[in-house]
């Protein structure tokens, strides 16, 4: 009796280089977004050494955070455009090659000027991969429950990155000193890189796309004002004529900005995409989100490290229950979002951030690191649960033939967020740190209720639609 052909075996093996091509890319653009991640923490971690070899106080600490942030926000969307004009497995890797070489000029830095430097042209590099990971990941993943899940793993891996950076560059800069922490992302920018120029397939090229150049020169200079006002303003107050000049000049360029972007063929950033609530409630809450949690892990640094004078190492291990709170929350996100929907575990993130904030509201030169461990944890599980499900409304409002732009004002305003939340909590604690912690983190629990109003208010617009 002839048995019959073995179809299982045949049809698995048919399907192996198949589904090893987008394991990889996964691979690829978690590596390309981990890094991101992984250059926040571990700089947090390295402030008090950095201080100590370039001097420059908490103002010249706040530029080695924000210029990073600051090129990343303002270029992303531009990036996000280059990515859907040349595709975006072309910018990725080409973003892989400039955060490598720039965080190498990182680790060379000989003065607080030119590490500022270098920074900046790192967040040029993470622009390309913050903006065109996401897109890689929407191109490769058609099926939308392959998607959501996909996605679930891609930030899980950025919050593996976010979760081990404390610790890792604590080990670092305990063995081999604060440059070994840029030092350490040429061989994951090496692995990233080889993974998608290797096995990644290209996105659809959209060739009638323009680079929106005088867009991202406002987008530019309107955060750089900005940025640049507030941290200035604490050392030199908020009626300072530079800082009010700052200020101007900012709010100008954003008014100049609107007007470009509603009025040329090619805009960075299309204002139709504000008529989506499906795109305006995940960018406006990302934004505000980012203000709170980057903000407060900047002052959590300077806690940990100035006032608690702890090691570098120790630093580390003070965030790592924080961040490792994030990381389990990534991992049981997608069946949350299963049970209860999207919009209500936004909502259950937000309300564990919020409790978390709230519990600290009467911090003091008394209170000991047990007794903010709880609301750490509920801070990082918050913000845990809420990503996953916030990332995906969005990727299933955008049209493939703008996921780039449509990803990339995701991470955009998110990092217009961190920058602004790293500029104002520092400023408020330049003077007064315990007293300006406790202003931040009433700021942080506004916030939180006003971004939980978004979610509400955008659900029931999709309700009427």
């Amino acid at each position: 009796m002839t048995s019959p052909p073995d179809t299982m075996t045949t049809s698995a093996r048919a399907r192996r280089p198949q589904s090893w091509p987008l394991t990889a890319t996964l691979i690829a653009t978690s590596l390309g977004f981990g890094v991101i991640q992984l250059d926040v923490t571990v700089v947090n971690v390295a402030v008090k050494q950095i201080g100590a070899s370039f001097g420059g106080g908490i103002t010249g600490l706040q530029w080695v955070v924000s210029a990073y942030t600051l090129v990343l926000a303002a270029l992303i969307l531009t990036a996000g455009a280059l990515g859907d004009r040349f595709g975006a497995k072309r910018m990725l890797c080409t973003g892989f090659v400039v955060f490598t070489a720039a965080s190498v000029l990182c680790g060379l830095s000989t003065s607080m000027a030119m590490l500022i430097a270098a920074r900046a042209v790192q967040g040029l590099g993470a622009a390309l991969l913050g903006s065109c990971a996401l897109a890689l990941l929407n191109h490769s993943y058609t099926d939308p429950r392959q998607r959501t899940r996909a996605v679930g793993q891609f930030v899980a891996g950025a919050s593996a990155a976010l979760s081990g950076g404390p610790v890792l560059g604590g080990f670092l800069i305990a063995a081999f000193g604060w440059r070994a922490i840029f030092f350490i992302n040429v061989p994951l920018g090496a692995a990233g890189f080889w993974l998608a120029l290797r096995y990644a397939s290209e996105t659809d090229r959209s060739v009638d796309r323009r680079v929106d150049t005088r867009g991202a020169a406002l987008a530019t200079i309107a955060l750089a004002g900005f940025a640049a006002a507030v941290i200035e303003a604490g050392t030199y107050g908020f009626t300072s004529p530079w800082v009010l000049a700052g200020l101007g000049c900012s709010l100008a360029a954003g008014v100049a900005f609107v007007a470009v972007e509603t009025r040329t063929a090619s805009p960075m950033l299309p204002m139709s995409l504000f008529r989506r609530p499906g795109f305006v409630s995940p960018v406006t809450m990302g934004f505000l989100v980012n203000v709170c949690f980057y903000g407060l892990i900047f002052l959590f640094s300077l806690l940990f490290q100035a006032q608690h004078r702890m090691s570098a190492l120790e630093t580390g291990l003070a965030f790592l229950p924080m961040t490792a709170a994030i990381l389990g929350a990534n991992l049981i996100s997608g069946r949350v979002n299963a049970a209860i929907g999207p919009n209500r575990a936004i909502l259950a993130g937000l309300a564990a951030m919020t409790a978390g904030c709230a519990g600290l509201l009467w911090i003091s030169p008394a209170t000991g690191y047990p007794a903010m461990l709880a609301q750490q944890i509920l801070l990082g599980g918050g913000l845990g649960t809420l990503v996953p499900p916030m990332t995906s409304v969005l990727l299933a409002s955008a049209d493939r033939s703008r996921s780039g732009v449509t990803s990339g004002a995701l991470t955009a305003f998110r990092q217009a967020g961190s920058l602004l939340g790293v500029a104002l909590f520092g400023s408020l604690v330049a003077t007064d740190f315990y007293g300006g912690f406790r202003t931040a983190l009433g700021i942080s629990v506004v916030i939180l209720i006003v971004s939980a109003g978004v979610v509400v208010g955008a659900a029931a617009m999709e309700r009427r639609r």
